[in-house]
């Protein structure tokens, strides 16, 4: 199992950017395909965006046209890309790798969007 450690986050007023990235907290041999998951106070964690291996790159509705998901194998790092932020983007920011439920949960990184 991998726990990934998420970075990048902070306050921003609408409208504004930011770019979020995760490594592995472990020695891995590569960065994997992760998803990006956010959670609000009293809201379930969400899938904002996820890029398969495959190549499929999927985004969150609310999201799509906002976000960009992309990672740097040489870096073994994965980042998202989040701009014309919004106030209901306010949430705690994780990723994870695809494919392995078993992975523990990072300590995600928080991101408030104030109007």
């Amino acid at each position: 199992q991998v726990q990934m450690v998420e970075s990048g986050g902070g306050s921003v007023q609408a409208g504004g950017s930011l770019t979020l990235s995760c490594v592995p907290s472990g020695s891995v041999f590569s960065i994997s395909h992760v998803g990006w998951y956010r959670q609000a106070p009293g809201k379930q964690r969400e899938l904002v965006a996820a890029e398969t291996s495959d190549g499929t790159i999927n985004y969150a509705d609310s999201v799509k046209g906002r976000f960009t998901i992309s990672r740097d194998i040489a870096k073994k790092r994965a980042y998202l890309q989040m701009n014309s932020l919004k106030p209901e983007d306010t949430a705690v920011y994780y990723c994870r790798r695809l494919g392995y439920g078993s992975d523990p949960w990072g300590q995600g990184t928080q991101v408030t969007v104030s109007s």
